[in-house]
This record gives structure tokens, sequence and C-alpha cells, in this order.
């Protein structure tokens, strides 16, 4: 980044390190106010007001340390001070309001707390199940290619796995498992197979894991934003191949002489080449997939002439008010939609980012079953 641009971008730092001081300052002193002993000493303040700091920047110091404990402490931190903030206002505008009844306030204060606690702990519960425990959504698309010697397909998808600490070999022994049950004849995994770091990812071996996964046109993967960690492509792309995963890093391959598969860097990448650059020699007569991790630019791409371009990375929002804002971000921000010829799917995704969470959204892997015509 240069030095202009940094300069640019210091403001918007500085204005969302305060924005996030003053939510957190908000969270604390309503929940200081509800825990304090009827008797505050300054021994309680001190302690809660060092808790409330660590946790507060546990989610960045376990970033950049990458120390395990505070990377796990930082995202569970992330989903509980999201969930305040969708709970808290209302339980402190609750007690305002009673304020004008009969009711004892240090009475409606304390079970105003005590209910928020309950809120807070059976969402977290329930947005966890909701990340560790993905379905399958199904889309069966009819695709216009008279001259395929293909009469079906079928495809199973998933992106965003954020493999990592929290999103662990557990899951990715879930992908493989779950994945190989739906019998498909072509695996893709359309980017974000980390979680921004390579080492837990090697670490526990969750390539070897992935190599598990079975389809007999093979298992094909595109990289996304966040797997450009602080290490080497190649170290991530020769871990992959190395258990029989093809990794397409702007690359083109024709599979057993029956369809075309495209995997482009993801748009971050300013190296990456245009997709008019990569169709070059395509036959057009055989289907045309492209793994695509950010789903922009589909107007392109039918132009260009893909028969299907799988995408993630929205996370179809992950948690309320996600879907609203990418929902407006995204021609096609997740689920299925057919552009002339062309049809893109957008997953939700089988892991998550941040907090290990998902409020409004679920983990998915996607099936696709394809009849040529």
């Amino acid at each position: 980044m240069n030095k202009r641009k940094m300069n640019q971008f210091i403001p918007v730092i500085i204005m969302t390190v305060l924005l996030y001081s003053g939510l957190v300052f908000y969270i604390g002193w309503r929940g200081y106010r509800w825990l304090r002993p009827t008797t505050s000493s300054r021994r309680f303040k001190i302690i809660y007001t060092v808790m409330i700091v660590l946790a507060a920047t546990s989610f960045i110091l376990g970033r950049i340390s990458r120390v395990k404990l505070l990377s796990i402490v930082g995202a569970y931190w992330m989903a509980c001070f999201y969930l305040l903030l969708m709970i808290v206002p209302l339980a402190h505008l609750t007690v305002i309001l009673l304020r004008f009844t009969k009711l004892p306030r240090e009475s409606t204060r304390k079970w105003a707390g005590s209910i928020t606690l309950v809120l807070v702990v059976s969402f977290l519960g329930y947005g966890m199940y909701n990340a560790y425990n993905p379905v399958v959504h199904t889309y069966e698309i009819k695709m216009d290619k008279r001259d395929s010697s293909l009469n079906t397909l079928h495809i199973a998808i998933a992106a965003d796995t954020h493999f990592g600490l929290l999103s662990d070999k557990n899951h990715a022994q879930r992908l493989v498992r779950e994945m190989n049950k739906l019998g498909p004849d072509l695996i893709l995994l359309p980017g974000d197979l980390l979680d921004d770091d390579v080492q837990p990812f090697i670490d526990q071996k969750i390539h070897e894991i992935l190599s598990n996964l079975q389809a007999p046109y093979g298992v094909y993967v595109s990289l996304g934003n966040h797997d450009r960690h602080n290490g080497t492509m190649e170290e991530l792309i020769e871990a992959l191949e190395h258990g029989g995963i093809h990794v397409l890093y702007d690359e083109i391959t024709e599979v057993q002489g029956q369809l075309t598969l495209i995997g482009r860097k993801d748009r971050m990448d300013s190296e990456r080449l245009s997709l008019e650059r990569l169709m070059e020699g395509v036959d057009r007569t055989k289907p045309t997939i492209l793994l695509e991790h950010q789903p922009y630019d589909l107007h392109i791409a039918q132009q260009a002439g893909i028969d299907l371009m799988v995408s993630g990375h929205t996370h179809g929002g992950q948690v309320f008010p996600g879907r609203l804002i990418t929902s407006r971000l995204y021609e096609n921000h997740w689920g299925y939609l057919q552009k002339e010829k062309m049809h893109s799917i957008v997953t939700s995704g089988f892991g998550f980012w941040g907090p290990p969470i998902r409020i409004g959204t679920r983990s998915e892997i996607v099936s696709v079953k394809i009849q040529f015509q």
C-alpha cells in the first residue's frame, strides 16, 4: 500500500477504533451496572475493567500474535459482543420505560440483566449450532449444451470453510463425510479454505483430511481473499495438490474431455488475468464452469460464455442484519440466479469468519444437478 493510500486509510482506522471503543464502553458500563456488588469496591472496578479491555482487544491481539488462546477468546468475544449489541439497548430501553411504573428500580435492573444473560447464552448456542451443523441445498438446473456428450452432471460445492483454530479438523472431517455421502461426479471448492493463516491448516493436517474427498471427475479448488496468508501461495497449493486436490490459480483445465473448468485468482490480486484472456481457446461446445470466489461481474462472465459460475465469499451475511447488506452489494448474494444462458450459484459457505456463529443463515453444502439439453 503506497503512502497516499495509507494516509487516506488512517482516518477510517481512527474512526473505527473510536466507534468500537465507544460501543465497548457502553456494553461494559451496562454490564457493570448489573454486576456491581451492593457496596462497590475499587478492586471489583479494576478487575472488571481489565477483563473488558482484555476481551475487547483479544481478537486483534490474537491475529497479530498468533497466540491460540487469544485467538479463541477473541472469536467468542466477537460473538458475545455482537449479541450484546443486539440485546442490551433493548434491555436498557425497557428498564427506562419501567421507571414510569411502580416496580422497584433495583429489581427491574437485576431482572433485565438476568434476561439479557439468558438470551445471549441461548443465541450463542443457537448460532453455534447453525455454524457447525451444515445443511445441503440442492439446485436442479437445465443447461443449453446440445453438443455436449454429457447428459447429466452432479456437482457438490463448498466454499468459505475458513479452516483454522475453530473451524478445525473435526469440521473438515464433517465436510468430507457429508460431501462423499452425496456421491457427486465433481467437487468444487471456490475459495477461502483458510482463515488467514496456513499454519493451523497444516498442523492439523487438514489437507490430508481433504484428500479423502471422492468424485470421479476430481476435486478442484480456487483461492479466495482469506487464503492470502503471510507465507507463499505455493506452500498452500503444494499441500493441497499433495493430497490429490487440483488448485486452479488463474488456470484452465479440461476434465476428461467432457467439460472445462476455470479457476481465477481472487479479485484482490492485482496480477490476476482477465476472464477474456482465460477464455481464449476454450471449446464453447463443452460446458464451461467458472470458480470465482467473489460473486462480482456476473455480466462479464455471461458475456464471456460461462455456463455456470460458482462463488462464495458473502457467507449469506452470516449474522443478522448481514443478509440485508449483502443482498444490496451483490447481484446474487446467495442462492441461484440465471442470467440469460449463464447460471450463477453463490453458497453461504461451510464455515464462518470471526465469531463462530450464524444468526439468520446456516452453514451449507450445495448440490447441483445439471441436465444438459
